[in-house]
């Protein structure tokens, strides 16, 4: 069995190594008064260092604030400011951009490897930038390991902002005085099935929650090598897969959508054999492009469905997915969910409804900036993400649309979701967002848009034509827009609040 290592392919440690240097870490953050309880900014994109000091954040006891690192100043104070994190830990090159929200705060500046340098094109001036502020490196190897750990605080997490500004989730309860990684243990063990030996990989940005969860668990994991990469590039994924025989990963629909529009001179190049497991969680997974992966790779593929405020809900293998096209699974580690109608009454098998969910496991929580919107939201003891859905007689939980994206159009409910899964089977769409447009006459219309495929001449006629037969006339899309480049985060979630504003702006109301 190799010896566990942790790599960005920027560097690769051992593990002994990387323990001992995050043992530092935990010593510099409470040197700096960044210990038990405080609250610490970190905006980075995914390399050693970042795991690292993840690491040191927990054995300090730290809560770790993570940020989207495309945030604009503005909305990094305002986290900053609702969160009270006084402490940031940035990448250098970042600095520039957002130095009105750094203004007042003590902040630690990481530069960036050569990969990052590659991958985001940075200058090697703007890789030094922030030279007055100090250096992590420097400061934990001016520190001798931390000898009696802090319990593990969660992460504080912020929402996507999509209905509003971001709420800042914090546990309660089960955290932040519980040992978080009491948690992060059963993730790994139950839900990830890791091992000695085991090798996991992601592309899919840390600050994110599933990914960070899930990263945070492997490294928890003894004998676990962990593997992290600061951007997807669809080859270069599958060549690292060959080349470190990884065995458990973590990906997103939209990776797998790409990975299987590679030629298939190119699918059919690299050894594919070691993987063990890979999960996907965080956006709807349609059925014809899971059973495409499970053709591909076999039956390795897990989907989860969850919530930033509740954690990881439901778990459901290939061979369940298979056997009940379009589910998300059954409940895990205790869970319980309620399918709820608008007046909070429980409704029967088969019946689509609010989705409300309770998962003990993961602790309660709070949101920061808005504790009204978290009681509104909690039926029976049981919290609403806003998400439509059904149960089966077994059990099975089955995810319709997100509440807020539903289309009503002349009395009838039309699910985004639906129309996207259809549209993504033609070889000449690369991705798209359907979404609902004021129209007065039906109330809403539908859009499609559109990011074609390399080599495509746009064409709506022929995009018509290919859901003749696959759609019922009043769910096609009324309105085609075609965009070079749909707007997404680095995990490929298309930001569908920007696509729906130009339409929206003028129209007097938002429903």
């Amino acid at each position: 069995m190799p010896d566990a290592v942790i790599a960005d392919f920027d560097q690769e440690i051992p593990r002994e190594q990387f323990n001992v240097r995050s043992a530092r870490g935990a010593s510099a953050l409470t040197a700096l008064g960044a210990g038990v309880d405080v609250p610490v900014a970190v905006i980075m994109r995914n390399d050693v260092t970042q795991l690292e000091i993840m690491r040191a954040a927990a054995l300090a006891g730290t809560v770790i604030v993570a940020l989207n690192w495309h945030g604009a100043a503005d909305e990094v104070n305002a986290i900053c400011e609702d969160s009270n994190a006084q402490f940031v830990i940035i990448h250098r090159d970042l600095i520039a951009g957002l130095e009105p929200a750094l203004k007042g705060r003590t902040v630690i500046g990481v530069t960036p490897g050569a990969a990052l340098r590659t991958a985001y094109e940075i200058s090697g001036s703007a890789a030094t930038t922030g030279a007055n502020y100090p250096e992590w490196q420097s400061l934990v190897e001016a520190q001798q390991p931390l000898q009696d750990r802090e319990m593990m605080r969660p992460l504080m997490r912020y929402t996507s902002g999509s209905t509003g500004a971001p709420k800042g989730v914090r546990r309660v309860g089960a955290g932040p005085r519980k040992d978080f990684e009491l948690v992060l243990s059963r993730v790994g063990a139950e839900m990830m099935q890791l091992k000695p030996g085991a090798r996991y990989f992601t592309a899919a940005p840390i600050y994110h929650s599933a990914p960070s969860t899930l990263t945070s668990a492997a490294l928890l994991s003894d004998g676990v090598s962990t593997f992290v990469v600061a951007k997807f590039d669809p080859e270069s994924f599958l060549a690292t897969i060959q080349a470190q025989r990884i065995t458990h990963i973590y990906l997103v629909p939209t990776m797998m959508s790409r990975l299987l529009k590679l030629p298939e001179e190119v699918k059919a190049r690299y050894d594919l054999s070691s993987i063990e497991y890979c999960v996907s969680t965080g956006s709807p997974w349609p059925h014809d492009l899971k059973v495409a992966m499970i053709d591909w790779w076999g039956p390795v593929f897990w989907e989860s469905y969850g919530a930033t405020e509740i954690g990881f809900m439901t778990m459901v293998s290939s061979e369940e997915a298979l056997a009940k096209p379009g589910t998300a699974g059954r409940m895990q580690m205790g869970g319980t969910v309620l399918i709820l109608d608008p007046e909070g009454n429980k409704l029967p098998v088969g019946e689509v409804g609010e989705i409300h969910a309770r998962m003990d496991a993961f602790g309660g929580f709070d949101y920061s900036n808005d504790p009204e919107s978290r009681l509104a939201a909690e039926k029976h003891g049981h919290f609403s993400v806003g998400d439509l859905g059904w149960l089966d007689e077994d059990g099975f939980l089955f995810i319709t649309d997100r509440k807020k994206d539903m289309i009503i159009s002349g009395g009838a409910n039309i699910f985004p979701a639906e129309i996207e899964a259809v549209l993504m089977q033609a070889p000449f769409i690369r991705d798209v967002a359907v979404f609902g447009a004021p129209y007065p006459e039906f109330g809403e219309q539908i859009v499609a848009a559109v990011e074609p495929a390399e080599g495509w001449l746009p064409d709506v006629a022929e995009l018509m034509a290919f859901l003749d037969g696959k759609l019922a006339r009043f769910k096609q899309p009324c309105i085609v827009d075609f965009h070079d480049a749909l707007p997404r985060e680095d995990s490929g979630k298309i930001f569908k609040p920007r696509l729906r504003e130009p339409y929206w702006a003028q129209a007097g109301r938002k429903i």
